[in-house]
């Protein structure tokens, strides 16, 4: 199949598990025209209104450092075809493959959600952890604010945060997040998967280029901001070779630490991975994947706690030594920020401040 541009899957490869039927894009009805003629129609990004009951997300993962999240958005545009939330869109009765790029929904009561669930007697404070499903600085943020607005809430209840993203929009935001950062409210991780802006356009299509990304990396650290650098998800025999000068770039640019994630796939991941080597990378599509299963106990994915994140072999152990060395290399350090719970003030109901 041949690659959709500006978009990262090929297809609209339909969910196993709900038999979900597979069907086309065919954009937008006034695209009719186009597609009568021959010409593909362009795919559009459609955004829908979702009713949350409630914006804290749980989880009692025990390999994740993290037991509370927010995702604001569903479904994400920058279109990465690795990202391991694509088979969330399932449960909309939607495609994890072009679906997930192109139809997408927003919570625009976020802000007033999270106001009442942190006002809420007996609530605990604990970092919440933004970006672990879906980008909060995807395309659709600069129309819909809700990640400044969360933002907004958690700075007023003195309540940390935690933000993963691929996005340079971040810097929209400097100065509420530096207001944070001042009291130890924030730590921010910029992921950035290769130096070369072709492979990622093709990667994550409508994710900022790394330049930007390593740009953001510099503004967040001169503003004071904990800032590190998520150098994932590693590709075998794809991105791999950037791993040294990537480190190298996010140190110079004042990164204070650094992480790794080996590519996973889980459910329809997979297959649309397989995909995008065909389409992008015949000539070594068998290879990538062959590597990524000899991490993996010969499997395309390994679900089980602890080991999904910590792939196993000779290949596994090679990036974990060169990530080390050049981790210190780079200046960079080993240790994780612990942000600041005890000052936590539950928000007034409706953001007035209390007289008593």
């Amino acid at each position: 199949m041949e690659p959709i541009k500006g978009r990262g899957a090929i297809s609209n490869r339909a969910s196993g598990r709900y038999h979900l039927p597979a069907r086309e894009a065919d954009g937008d009805w006034l695209d009719a025209a186009a597609s009568i003629d021959g010409i593909p129609p362009k795919l559009r990004t459609h955004v829908t209104a979702l009713a949350a009951r409630t914006i804290l997300s749980r989880n009692t993962s025990p390999d994740i450092p993290f037991d509370r999240s927010i995702n604001a958005y569903g479904g994400c545009e920058h279109g990465c075809v690795y990202c391991y939330a694509r088979p969330t869109h399932a449960w909309h009765d939607l495609s994890p493959g072009i679906d997930f790029e192109t139809r997408l929904f927003a919570k625009p009561d976020a802000a007033r959600l999270l106001r009442r669930e942190l006002g809420a007697k007996g609530y605990r404070p604990a970092p919440i952890a933004m970006g672990t499903n879906t980008d909060p600085y995807q395309p659709i943020e600069s129309q819909y604010r809700l990640t400044r607005q969360i933002l907004e809430i958690c700075a007023e209840a003195r309540h940390p945060v935690t933000i993963t993203t691929k996005s340079a929009r971040i810097c929209d935001d400097i100065d509420l997040i530096a207001q944070m950062a001042r009291d130890n409210l924030i730590a921010v991780a910029i992921s950035v998967t290769s130096l070369d802006a072709r492979l990622s356009a093709t990667l994550e299509p409508r994710a900022s280029t790394p330049e930007k990304r390593l740009l953001a990396i510099a503004r967040l650290a001169e503003a004071g901001v904990h800032v590190g650098v998520n150098v994932s998800p590693i590709i075998p025999a794809i991105t791999d070779s950037h791993l040294e000068a990537i480190l190298a770039r996010a140190g110079a640019a004042g990164a204070r630490s650094a992480s790794w994630i080996m590519i996973r796939l889980p459910q329809e991941v997979a297959p649309l991975f397989r995909e995008w080597l065909d389409a992008h990378f015949p000539d070594r599509a068998d290879k990538v994947m062959a590597t990524i299963r000899s991490m993996r106990e010969g499997r395309d994915n390994d679900p089980a706690f602890f080991t999904r994140m910590k792939p196993q072999g000779v290949w596994a152990d090679l990036i974990r030594t060169r990530f080390r060395l050049a981790r210190q290399r780079a200046g960079i350090a080993q240790t994780r920020p612990v942000l600041d719970c005890s000052h936590f003030r539950p928000p007034t109901a409706d953001g007035q401040l209390a007289l008593f």
